[in-house]
């Protein structure tokens, strides 16, 4: 049997985990999914994933990749690595793709949402799914702030120090905030995202809803690139990757 190139979608609740990432003693998303990758087909299997999710980030739509020569059919790969997982992480779809295929090398563009509950009361059952904010927010400057991070920028001042990139040009495509009863969901979606960059713009925008800089500011601060200029780095459960976009054929999968 020759290699298969294999790409899943799954989904996941990062409440449990040290983010994507194999960690060295930390319980990772990657790691659990790829013990039970190699139960199935009967080798250790190496996942490749769309991008790194921190600790306590979440997933509604995630592709990896993996490569195996077992001869399982693609279409029972989500059921039987589903029957090995525990319940927070589940394989909705599996696909075979194109030896170039990978997850993170081939992705166009990724959108990420973060929610935030802005209510004097807190939700227990939402404690570890949203970012519980009880000052009252501004959406109108919050909306201001939003699509002031859209379009081409350097956004060194929105990112943590972490992992080296070649560059920090990245292009937002669209940056909103909505609001239903009393939870803001804000939708960033980019050609590629830095350490910490979307929760350091969800901090700015919480940062221009209550006056501590102006939205109209923002442009100004990317060019100055200082991160201490900017808002703070928003805790991770309210962060969900919702969104990946891939050339055909494997578009078709995350459009679904």
């Amino acid at each position: 049997m020759s290699m298969r190139n294999i790409a899943l979608r799954l989904r996941y609740d990062g409440s449990r985990y040290h983010g994507w990432q194999v960690q060295k003693n930390e319980i990772s998303v990657a790691q659990t999914l790829e013990e039970a990758l190699s139960k199935v087909c009967k080798h250790p299997v190496k996942a490749v994933g769309c991008g790194r999710t921190d600790a306590g980030v979440h997933a509604l739509r995630y592709c990896a990749n993996f490569r195996t020569d077992c001869a399982i059919p693609t279409e029972r790969i989500p059921l039987a690595v589903n029957a090995r997982l525990p319940g927070d992480i589940a394989v909705e779809m599996a696909v075979e793709v194109p030896e170039r295929f990978n997850a993170i090398g081939s992705c166009i563009r990724k959108e990420y949402i973060y929610k935030i509950l802005n209510s004097a009361i807190r939700d227990p059952f939402l404690e570890k799914r949203v970012c519980f904010y009880p000052q009252r927010l501004d959406m109108a400057r919050m909306q201001a702030a939003a699509r002031a991070f859209e379009g081409k920028h350097d956004f060194r001042a929105v990112r943590s120090v972490g992992t080296e990139t070649k560059t920090t040009v990245r292009t937002v495509y669209w940056c909103r905030a909505e609001k239903q009863g009393e939870l803001i969901t804000i939708s960033v979606c980019a050609d590629g995202f830095l350490y910490n960059m979307c929760r350091a713009m969800v901090g700015t925008m919480v940062y221009a809803s209550y006056g501590k800089l102006r939205p109209e500011e923002i442009p100004m601060l990317l060019e100055k690139g200082d991160r201490r200029l900017t808002g703070p780095t928003m805790p991770p459960q309210g962060l969900y990757l919702n969104r990946v976009w891939y050339e055909e054929p494997v578009g078709a999968i995350f459009s679904r």
